[in-house]
């Protein structure tokens, strides 16, 4: 293990986001904020700390190892939730204690969107501008902004892009350099946050909460503006555009790399999992409007199939995004929408959950065990995209579903221990190990209600989320450290 080759990356990434609490000052200068010494002081402390890392061992080099990559993952994701505190926790116009404040910045970092601030209306403009941009952040992780920089300090970048780049198969790159890949991950992404900003201004935000909602949704965050979330708006286009963009920032970013170069839409269409995922989106959607209408939620058919599009999809994205009371819906309803989370959005994408891709080779696997019952001797592969899939992916695959079931367990009887009722312990481990931040029970408006345990818990648990479980699981084997 390269301890010191950690610490001289470590400290270079903590100086390098300190400068990520310099717009908040920009914002709340420009619209005569008063809350600019928190980030004053974050800045100058993320930065110190960062650059007292950095200077005992700033001639280190070493070649990283993929179990290096691993730690410096789990220590950047742990170490840059807390430094992100430092703000949030200096505010006078907040009164959040280390367990709130460190349970929202890992709600804003792993994309969770999970809140435990109340009055969001009247916080001050810097303080909204940090939490959206700690989800435009995360959305695309962190560490892979990070492999386009570390190169240029002499640091390789494929170990960290392994360790936290989502889904099963890690392998396949967009271009034969991991730097020019994260930066044209970047570009694609940033485009989308640009498309979506105009859009939401069109529809009749104005300026800053155009940004703001665009940083979340196309880092299918969460977070908002308004206690009521984008119910505040009560405003039918911007639902639609809602849904539009948390729906695409669901699909794998490849396809659109795809896509711009070889222009045409079958790219999209002729992916496995890009079909599983709109079908899969659309059968519960279809659900959801027959229970609604059926149980005579909403008085015209627009609105029931608007809000049924817009939950499931926020749902199912890991987005997080309320429009509506869901207390008044029929439960079966935010179940399914629970369960959709548990499925998720693609792999490569910014969305959390299982991801669609091993939903879909687990169906495909399961298909295969009951086709081998009638054929005891057949051979029978399991493709995707028409390319035989290796057995070694099947098995992670389903080493990753049986850890996914006992970590949510264990987490649930946590919860549970800790004195809440089965549904708020349910609902609330499906939001934070899926990073989707709704849940309902006693969650249902948000998290400020929950004890200083279980905020710790469930910060745990998404983390462990957002890195997809085996990457912090690695951490606690023993073979790991030989």
């Amino acid at each position: 293990m390269s301890f010191l080759m950690i610490q001289r990356i470590i400290g270079i990434l903590l100086m390098i986001f300190s400068f990520c609490m310099l717009p908040p000052i920009a914002i709340g200068w420009l619209m005569d904020d008063v809350e600019l010494s928190p980030f004053w002081s974050g800045f100058i402390i993320v930065f110190l700390t960062g650059l007292c890392l950095w200077l005992p061992v700033y001639r280190v080099r070493q070649d990283l190892r993929l179990r290096d990559g691993f730690l410096i993952a789990v220590l950047f994701w742990t170490i840059l939730s807390a430094a992100a505190t430092i703000p949030l926790l200096l505010s006078n116009a907040l009164d959040l204690n280390l367990a709130s404040a460190v349970f929202e910045t890992v709600s804003g970092f792993t994309t969770s969107g999970g809140t435990v601030i109340m009055g969001l209306d009247g916080l001050p403009k810097s303080i909204l501008f940090y939490r959206v941009e700690l989800h435009w952040l995360g959305g695309m992780g962190v560490l892979v902004l990070a492999v386009a920089i570390l190169p240029m300090l002499g640091i390789g970048g494929m170990q960290l892009y392994k360790a936290e780049a989502p889904g099963p198969v890690k392998d396949e790159k967009l271009t034969p350099r991991i730097t020019e890949t994260a930066k044209l991950l970047w570009y694609i992404y940033l485009i989308m946050t640009v498309i979506a900003t105009i859009c939401y201004k069109l529809a009749g935000m104005d300026w800053f909460d155009a940004v703001c909602h665009a940083f979340s949704a196309i880092a299918t965050g969460g977070f908002t503006n308004h206690d009521s979330g984008m119910g505040f708006y009560n405003n039918p286009v911007i639902d639609y555009l809602t849904t539009f963009f948390i729906l695409m920032a669901g699909v794998n970013f490849s396809l659109y790399f795809i896509f711009w170069r070889n222009k045409n839409l079958k790219t999209f269409f002729s992916d496995s999992e890009f079909r599983t995922y709109f079908s899969v989106y659309l059968l519960f959607t279809l659900a959801a409007v027959i229970f609604l209408w059926k149980a005579n939620t909403y008085t015209t058919l627009e609105e029931t199939v608007r809000y049924a599009l817009l939950h499931m999809a926020s749902f199912m994205t890991s987005s997080g995004f309320i429009s509506a009371d869901l207390s008044t819906w029929p439960v079966v309803v935010p179940i399914l929408m629970i369960f959709s989370s548990v499925i998720g959005a693609c792999a490569g994408s910014t969305g959390g959950g299982m991801k669609v891709i091993r939903v879909l080779l687990l169906m495909k696997q399961g298909a295969r065990e009951i086709n081998q019952l009638a054929h005891p001797k057949a051979q029978l592969l399991i493709k995707v995209n028409h390319r035989p899939v290796p057995e070694a992916v099947i098995k992670a695959v389903w080493g990753f579903a049986a850890m996914y079931v006992a970590l949510y367990a264990i987490f649930m009887i946590g919860m549970m221990a800790a004195g809440y009722d089965q549904i708020t312990a349910f609902s609330a481990v499906a939001a934070c190990l899926n990073n989707m931040g709704a849940g309902i029970g006693g969650i249902i408006s948000n998290f400020a209600g929950l004890s200083d345990f279980a905020k710790w818990w469930l910060s745990l648990a998404m983390i462990m989320g957002r890195l997809e479980l085996f990457t912090v699981l690695a951490l606690f084997s023993p073979m790991f450290w030989r």
